[in-house]
C-alpha cells in the first residue's frame, strides 16, 4: 500500500507544484541523459496516471519526478532483503551489463539472458532454490519469473514501462526499461543505496561505466541538430538567391545585347538611307 505522504507527494507532482530540487535520488539532468522518462507508444490503463504527456510522435513521456519517486519507493523496498534473500532477472540484452555489475557489486544471485522456468517451484530440479523476493525488469519479457514467484507467493518487483501492465507486481517502479542508458542508471542507484544499506564497502563504479557509454543531455543535441538544419537553410536560401541574382544578370546582360544589336541595325539602316539620299 502507498503511504498517504507519498500519495500527496504524487498528487504535487501531477499539479506542477513541484520543482527539479526535489528529486530524491539524483539530479534530474541523470534522467534526461539516460531518456529513463521515454516510454512507449503503447500506454495500458494501469500506468496511464504516471504519464505526463505524447510527443508529437506518438510516444508517451513519464513524469520524471514521479519516476525518481517511485524508484525510491522500490529500492527502499528492495533494501529490507539481504543479498542471499531476493533475486534479479533481466532478459533484456539492454541491461545485462548493469545487472552482472550489480550483481558482482552486491553478490545478489542474478539471472540474465535465459531464466530457467520451475527453479522456484519445482524441488525435483537440480538448481532449485528458494528465495523471499524477486525483481524483474520487464513484466512481459520476464514472464516466466514472475509466474514462478507468484505460484510461490512472493513479492514482486518490477521495472514497468507505459506498455507493461502491473496488476501482478507488487511494487512498481516506473521507468523507460528498452534501454541501457535508463536500465544502467536505476541499476547504478540501486547499487548505490543498496550498499550503503548494507554496509559493503566496495568502490562503486561511475554512472557511465554501467550505462556502457557517455552520457550527454538530449537537450544540448536537440539544440545542435536545429541549429545545423537551420544553417543548412540558410546556406541553401543564399544559393538560391546568388543562382537568382545569376539568372537576373545574364538576363539583362542578354537584353543589353539585343538592344546593342537593335542599334545597330538602326545606325546601318539610317547609313544606308544617308547613302542613297547623295
Amino acid at each position: 500500500m502507498v503511504k498517504e505522504e507519498t500519495k500527496k507527494e504524487y498528487k504535487k507532482v501531477e499539479d506542477g507544484e513541484a520543482s527539479k530540487d526535489e528529486t530524491i535520488l539524483t539530479d534530474l539532468e541523470d534522467y534526461i541523459k539516460t531518456a529513463s522518462y521515454l516510454g512507449t507508444k503503447v500506454i495500458t490503463p494501469s500506468m496511464r496516471k504516471y504519464v505526463y504527456r505524447r510527443r508529437l510522435d506518438g510516444l508517451a513521456i513519464l513524469n520524471t519526478l514521479l519516476v525518481d519517486k517511485k524508484l525510491a519507493d522500490a529500492i527502499d523496498f528492495i533494501k529490507q532483503y539481504k543479498p542471499d534473500e531476493w533475486t534479479l532477472v533481466c532478459k533484456r540484452e539492454a541491461g545485462w551489463r548493469a545487472a552482472k555489475m550489480f550483481a558482482e557489486l552486491t553478490g545478489v544471485r542474478t539471472f540474465t539472458k535465459k531464466y530457467p522456468s520451475g527453479v522456484l517451484t519445482n524441488i525435483e530440479l537440480e538448481n532449485f532454490f528458494e528465495t523471499k523476493m524477486i525483481m524483474i525488469c520487464d513484466p512481459w519479457l520476464d514472464k516466466n519469473a514472475l509466474k514462478d514467484a507468484k505460484r510461490v507467493r512472493i513479492p514482486i518487483c518490477a521495472v514497468c514501462d507505459t506498455n507493461n501492465h502491473t496488476a501482478d507486481v507488487d511494487v512498481v517502479a516506473i521507468a523507460n526499461n528498452k534501454s541501457n542508458k535508463s536500465l544502467g542508471l536505476i541499476f547504478w542507484l540501486l547499487a548505490r543505496e543498496y550498499m550503503k544499506a548494507h554496509k559493503i564497502d566496495k568502490p562503486l563504479p561511475s554512472l557511465e561505466d554501467f550505462v556502457g557509454e557517455a552520457l550527454v543531455l538530449e537537450e544540448p543535441k536537440k539544440k545542435k541538430r536545429l541549429a545545423e538544419k537551420k544553417e543548412k537553410e540558410m546556406k541553401s536560401a543564399e544559393a538560391a538567391i546568388e543562382e537568382r541574382m545569376k539568372q537576373i544578370a545574364e538576363s539583362q546582360d542578354e537584353e543589353v545585347k539585343e538592344s546593342l544589336k537593335e542599334k545597330d541595325t538602326e545606325d546601318v539602316q539610317v547609313s544606308e538611307a544617308v547613302e542613297q539620299g547623295v
